[in-house]
């Protein structure tokens, strides 16, 4: 570049930078046009009032308004990932860690979690097993006016750390009127060393422990199904599209969680393992196991509906086939990556 091509550039520059300046002086004290240009930016994009949070020590917060209705785990010194706490319609935990009465061997009773008792034979549903389900990646986080998701890659390892499955897990918050809640669980497990064969057991995949309030042993709580079916003599193993267990939280207030079944899921309407001790569980091996070729993909989707009060079967059959239209796109959310939903 000449010497007269510099000058040029040099006074171009200088024009700039000086309406630049003038710019920034005439918005104000400092920070006020970062202020205007966001303001402008977002103006008109509804405000995300319901968001995924990440937090320290591996936790991730779903929130709504800034208040925490839901919190996901997945420190590695955990043998597997999980949800707690869910917060129900009256501002409490719906959902409690372990057995009320037998908090040593049901310690893998964490509130919400993910698991099975037999994956080419190994045990990855209780704590004693040297197996692992491990936290590998976040894929996805979304925040929106009405529903928040999280997707996350997790690793199943036998007992000498090898990887077996590979696990996308996906998690939508939909707030609702009165404080209650949905919440979206969708599954994707391939294997990727060779078959995997889930063997016959009613522990696993999808298990809720609910509160001891809520419990029918040690509560005052009830449990139904989709079939007309109470208490757990009548709904213990048996097929339903969904299974309710609701009970006290307040001296004079009941709230409830109702697990649905998905009718896109294999084997729908699934068989539920369900216990007057408070936990009840999506059982899709009780009668039978299920063999995975390598690379192919079992996907699973269930919905905790969380409620106030002790709602009648017909007004829960309704949430249930919302379920049934809204994750088969039918609410205007689109599958996204992973098998989720992207608000």
């Amino acid at each position: 570049m000449n010497q007269e091509s510099l000058c040029r550039f040099s006074k171009a520059r200088l024009v700039a930078l000086t309406a630049t300046l003038a710019t920034f002086l005439s918005a104000g004290p400092p920070g006020a046009l970062f202020a205007a240009e966001t303001a402008g930016a977002g103006s008109n994009k509804p405000f995300p009032r319901v968001q995924v949070v990440p937090l320290p020590d591996d936790r991730v917060s779903f929130q709504v308004d800034g208040v925490e209705k839901l919190c996901y785990h997945y420190p590695g010194r955990y043998v597997r990932p999980y949800w707690f706490p869910l917060i129900g319609p009256s501002g409490r935990p719906v959902t409690r860690i372990s057995h009320p009465r037998d908090p040593n061997s049901h310690s893998h009773h964490k509130s919400i979690w993910v698991s099975h008792n037999s994956v080419n034979g190994l045990d990855f549903w209780s704590d004693t097993a040297k197996t692992k389900i491990v936290h590998d990646r976040i894929i996805f986080y979304g925040d929106g006016p009405d529903s928040a998701t999280m997707s996350v890659q997790n690793n199943w390892l036998d007992s000498e750390g090898k990887r077996i499955l590979r696990e996308i897990r996906t998690t939508r918050l939909l707030p609702l009127a009165d404080g209650e809640l949905n919440v979206d669980i969708a599954l994707e497990f391939t294997p990727v060393a060779g078959a995997v064969t889930f063997g016959k057991t009613p522990f696993g995949f999808l298990g809720v422990r609910v509160a001891k309030t809520m419990g029918v042993n040690d509560g005052g709580g009830v449990i139904r199904n989709s079939e007309g079916a109470a208490g757990e003599k009548d709904v213990f193993w048996k097929r339903a599209r969904w299974v309710d267990y609701s009970g006290p939280i307040t001296a004079d207030a009941d709230n409830g969680i109702a697990l649905m079944d998905h009718p896109s899921n294999p084997r729908h309407p699934m068989f539920f393992h369900v216990r007057s001790d408070g936990w009840m569980g999506a059982a899709f091996c009780c009668n039978e196991e299920c063999v995975l070729p390598e690379k192919q993909t079992l996907r699973l989707t269930y919905r905790l509906y969380v409620h106030k009060d002790r709602l009648p079967p017909a007004t829960l059959d309704a949430a249930w086939k919302r379920f049934a239209a809204a994750c088969d796109n039918g609410d205007g959310r689109t599958a996204g990556r992973g098998g989720g939903f992207e608000p």
